[in-house]
């Protein structure tokens, strides 16, 4: 009878896990259909599409007249890295700035929207979970992203190999994909902000507003204030020693760290320039000997992992909490 007993509780767990997973499924397919036929998609998509053909424009550019003048290393990789003088953007510097704003996009009103539309509690009503709604929404988001990014991506680096008629080395290709991947976990972490600003706010134009501030904060004015911070703790003045300058320096990036879009911005340089050995000031008693060339492509990726940990960290902890306070949250008819 026990063994009777224990079997029928797993058929009835199983079968609860398949109806959790259609509704997942369900829910995935939904908003990844609304999110690529929506005119907001479309509009953000173009933006990001123009821009980045204008950054790799003025890369070729700029490749064509450098390669006049001597021998270029990795030309595949100048095509992302490199701007010019006319617009001093690289396609790295595009998708950087415009990157959390498709997550911002894709997710500020993905459940007060629906209250809004008095359509979450008819969501509910039917056999969807409320965890099925929540991450098919996070998961759906996250689908879009990878296509807008590594279509453009790739799009960009096919219009290259066209102009430069250099194909990429196995490195390069490595180092691109491991780029575009780093990418949708950084705009994957705004996402799930936006997505918990849904639930904390009631109004659509309060969570997006606040996801604006937020990313301008972190974007723009914490470098700032971990630079006035640094100097507050180790001034730095014209008699200052190098010991001094070095910890006003290493304080500063330290701070500066806690940002994710200086994670982000510090891990996407470092694996998109294989010539970048060290992250942070060297002393010159520890480049001494070194031998100068390029790094492996895992070389690189092991001085990314540590920033990589620490963007699918944050994204974690923030839908984490957008999770639980979801599944916290009362809903009303």
């Amino acid at each position: 009878m026990d063994k009777a007993a224990n079997w029928q509780d797993i058929k009835i767990d199983f079968s609860r896990v398949v109806e959790a997973n259609k509704g997942l499924a369900t829910v995935v397919k939904k908003e990844v259909g609304d999110h690529l036929s929506g005119k907001r998609f479309s509009i953000l998509a173009l933006l990001v599409f123009v821009t980045c053909l204008g950054a790799l424009y003025i890369a070729a550019s700029t490749i064509r007249t450098s390669a006049g003048q001597g021998e270029l290393d990795f030309v595949f990789l100048l095509l992302f890295t490199t701007s010019g003088a006319s617009m001093p953007f690289s396609f790295l510097s595009f998708i950087s700035l415009l990157g959390p704003l498709i997550g911002l996009t894709l997710g500020f009103d993905a459940i007060n929207g629906e209250r809004d539309r008095r359509t979450l509690s008819r969501i509910l009503s039917q056999p969807i979970y409320r965890d099925a709604l929540i991450n098919g929404k996070f998961i759906a988001g996250v689908i879009v992203i990878a296509i807008i990014i590594f279509g453009l991506g790739f799009l960009v680096a096919g219009l290259g190999l066209l102009i430069t008629g250099i194909p990429p080395t196995l490195d390069e290709l490595f180092r691109l994909i491991a780029y575009l991947t780093l990418s949708v976990i950084y705009i994957s972490f705004w996402l799930a902000l936006s997505i918990l600003f849904s639930i904390l706010f009631r109004q659509t134009s309060t969570s997006a507003l606040a996801g604006v501030a937020l990313w301008l904060f972190l974007a723009v004015f914490f470098t700032l204030l971990a630079g006035m911070v640094a100097d507050g703790i180790y001034p730095v003045q014209d008699t200052s020693d190098a010991d001094q300058v070095l910890a006003n320096t290493r304080t500063e990036q330290l701070i500066s760290r806690v940002s994710p879009a200086y994670l982000y911005s510090e891990a996407v340089s470092t694996i998109m320039n294989p010539e970048v050995r060290a992250m942070g000031p060297v002393l010159l008693e520890q480049a001494y000997g070194t031998l100068k060339g390029a790094l492996s492509f895992g070389q690189s990726l092991l001085l990314i992992w540590p920033h990589v940990v620490g963007l699918i960290a944050a994204m974690l902890i923030c839908f984490g909490l957008a999770y639980i306070s979801f599944m916290r949250q009362e809903i009303r008819a």
